[in-house]
């Protein structure tokens, strides 16, 4: 006997969603689990990922992470979650970490026409954007994503039904964190495994414990998300639209 089909897999199943990152690993920070579940629900997942590049991170050691590195790490988190297809915009060291220097009708431009995984080319039914903190790319990434996803006539232009913001790790360090109150939750209580799977493979970018990127901090995060909706684990989102 089949097992009984909720309404909000239902509901997922015929998800079409472009989760818009801007970075390779921001992605499986806030909606690895979604895409999980959407994938195994019959729905597609496209990832656009804004810029990765040369980093030098505060982790003790000497050399910085090269963007080929974290663009081949991506690549195996595509494959691993079974991302239908993906872009990375920009792999150059200059244009990391400094989004919010391109004028911001030129990364719109990107986001609606002229990346591969663009609003115009797969017309997707969901939009997840990052939540903005303190990071300039993830606040111009934001911007330039709201404003592609603006009201349209549909038949002219992409005019994603649902847009929503997504969570992620360093929120709490944030003078705008009042803004994020979650109002969708995805329950990822059978996709946690694979969540936290899809983060290991972003090796260069996690943490020891007890620091806040670390693999045992994304799992409290996911579990306390689910308490807040009395399941065992889910990833939060802020919804902007949502038409049906």
């Amino acid at each position: 006997m089949n097992e009984p089909r909720y309404m909000s897999d239902e509901f997922l199943s015929s998800q079409r969603l472009l989760v818009i990152s801007p970075h390779a690993d921001d992605e499986s920070f806030g909606c690895a689990g979604t895409i999980a579940k959407i994938k195994k629900l019959g729905g597609e997942v496209f990832v656009m990922v804004m810029s990765v590049g040369d980093l030098k991170l505060y982790d003790g050691k000497s050399e910085a992470v090269p963007g080929e590195k974290r663009a081949e790490e991506f690549a195996r988190v595509a494959e691993y979650l079974g991302i239908d297809g993906y872009d990375i915009v920009f792999k150059d060291a200059e244009t990391h970490l400094r989004l919010d220097r391109i004028a911001q009708r030129d990364l719109i431009a990107v986001i609606e026409r002229e990346s591969s995984v663009a609003l115009d080319k797969i017309r997707p039914s969901m939009v997840a954007l990052p939540a903005i903190s303190y990071n300039q790319d993830h606040v111009a990434t934001f911007k330039a994503g709201f404003t592609a996803c603006r009201p349209h006539d549909p038949s002219v232009k992409s005019f994603p039904k649902i847009v929503l913001g997504y969570d992620n790790q360093t929120l709490f360090w944030n003078v705008d964190y009042d803004k994020f109150h979650p109002n969708f939750y995805v329950d990822i209580s059978d996709f946690l495994e694979t969540k936290l799977s899809a983060l290991k493979l972003h090796a260069s970018q996690l943490r020891h414990s007890p620091h806040h990127c670390s693999i045992e901090n994304m799992e409290y995060l996911a579990r306390v998300r689910g308490h807040e909706i009395s399941v065992k684990a889910a990833e939060a989102f802020v919804c902007h639209r949502l038409i049906l």
